[in-house]
């Protein structure tokens, strides 16, 4: 690795991870088109640390509200004073949190009869043999930014005067699970944006867009944080560790990952504020048919149509 690679890496690190397009799809594309599968693990964890920066930096306000109100949460817990109807706004989002990280648990069930775990599938699904599954997930993003989008604009008529429905500020159990269990499948799946796939749960669940994104967003930190602490742990089982790369470009590359992260999210927030998301869903869906057709021409052939290599599955 050298200098312009740990910077490219960091951009593309902040760009994907937050805005709808999937960072996992897209090192997914990279690494069937050059046929380069190594991936410095060590590297990529600092990568997913800058960007948890990014979020915590973009709501540290709220973050400390929310830690604030799963202090008063317990606090009424053990006073008996508990009620779930009288909880705040920011009780209420940080129980919901809560519940909507619950699903996760869900990548850790066995697949019968073939010794993996369900989150297992992501590491297959991103060989050659599988790159029709990117551009099915890729096009599955841009159907559920539609449709999310399409909800958001819906209209009702009252004394024949037309109006905005109103979209809710506050989620509900079953709100909570749903988004969750879509952030499980985009795990799973690359290509399966996991901003762009929460936000749109959300939204057709019937919650408000600004809110929607905010979940979207508070949601995926702990999920980032649990997935780093996971990778950090197979750094130091493996060999070489933090020590086969360069500490001055883990720094620069947490630093752009961060950086170009923290403007994502803001570029993200205006985009959807002004009902610009069309972008994301013509890219993604486009991006998406593109893979699906190179997908239909390498099963045909049964080689990469970059590489000429057999397929892999």
């Amino acid at each position: 690795m050298n200098l312009l690679d740990a910077i490219f890496q960091g951009i593309l690190q902040g760009l994907t991870e937050f805005l709808p397009v999937s960072s996992s799809g897209h090192l997914a594309i990279y690494q069937h088109i050059t046929g380069i599968t190594e991936n410095n693990l060590a590297f990529s964890v600092m990568l997913h640390i800058g960007t948890l920066a990014a979020v915590v930096t973009v709501y540290i306000k709220l973050i400390i509200k929310l830690f604030a109100s799963v202090v008063s949460i317990i606090k009424k817990i053990f006073k008996r004073q508990f009620k779930w109807s009288e909880m705040t706004a920011e009780e209420n989002l940080a129980m919901m949190i809560f519940v909507g990280l619950l699903p996760l648990f869900l990548l850790f069930l066995p697949i019968p009869g073939t010794g993996l775990k369900l989150k297992d599938l992501a590491d297959k699904f991103t060989q050659d043999g599988y790159f029709f599954i990117v551009g099915l997930s890729l096009v599955t993003t841009g159907l559920l930014l539609f449709f999310g989008n399409k909800k958001q604009q819906q209209i009702k008529v009252i004394d024949g005067k037309r109006y905005r429905k109103k979209k809710r500020k506050r989620y509900t159990v079953a709100d909570a699970i749903v988004v969750g269990v879509t952030q499980c499948a985009a795990a799973i799946c690359p290509g399966l944006s996991r901003s762009g796939s929460t936000l749109a749960a959300s939204q057709l669940r019937g919650l408000d867009k600004r809110t929607a994104l905010d979940y979207s967003f508070l949601l995926g930190t702990p999920a980032i944080l649990a997935a780093a602490v996971l990778e950090i742990k197979d750094v130091f089982s493996s060999e070489g560790g933090f020590s086969s790369i360069n500490p001055a470009y883990v720094v620069i590359g947490m630093v752009c990952a961060g950086l170009v992260g923290f403007f994502a999210i803001l570029l993200f927030r205006w985009l959807l504020s002004t009902n610009r998301m069309y972008i994301f869903i013509l890219y993604t869906a486009g991006i998406g048919l593109t893979i699906l057709l190179i997908s239909i021409i390498e099963l045909a052939s049964g080689a990469n149509l970059f590489t000429q290599q057999p397929l892999n599955f």
